[in-house]
């Protein structure tokens, strides 16, 4: 299998994925988007800031939605370079399968140890200096049912995309 090609792919989605968290905690800044954050952080959070510039919305909205393309279109080309190689179905689901562990496995890490749960790069405090106070590592953890649901389902989703795959490749 190219694992280069893989491991290449899945820091894209991981670049995409912290495009959009960026978009919605620096840009959009409305509260019913950081569902996902710790309820502690969100008890401190206002629903809505108000720009800080003019544009700032609009902005984080190009942002995510580059985002999402960024990362389907790494799924796009992971699954066409597989076809295009000659992958079988096996091939195309341990690829897809290795991304998306990945992806979770950096959301796990970076995002929810390193920026949200912790004071990293003093990420989440600049722009919501109300929830100084509140962030700890002691919040690790606070998502796992979530996480573990997504770990269960990614074999699932990468039986998917890699049945996706065979069909165009057999067409």
């Amino acid at each position: 299998m190219r694992i280069l090609t893989t491991m290449i792919l899945s820091l894209i989605m991981m670049a995409g994925l912290f495009l959009m968290l960026w978009a919605e905690v620096g840009f959009i800044q409305d509260k019913r988007f950081a569902s996902s954050c710790p309820k502690e952080e969100l008890e401190v959070m206002p629903d809505r800031k108000p720009e800080r510039f003019k544009g700032q919305y609009v902005l984080g909205w190009c942002m995510a939605v580059t985002a999402v393309l960024v990362m389907a279109g790494a799924l796009v080309y992971g699954g066409w370079d597989g076809i295009r190689h000659g992958f079988t179905f096996g091939q195309l689901f341990v690829r897809f399968l290795v991304m998306l562990l990945m992806l979770k496995a950096f959301d796990i890490s970076f995002f929810d140890w390193f920026l949200l749960c912790s004071k990293g790069f003093n990420f989440f405090p600049h722009y919501y200096p109300e929830v100084t106070d509140v962030l700890g590592t002691y919040l690790f953890g606070y998502n796992w049912k979530t996480h573990l649901g997504y770990i269960l389902a990614s074999p699932a989703a990468a039986a998917v995309l890699a049945w996706i795959c065979g069909l165009f490749a057999e067409a």
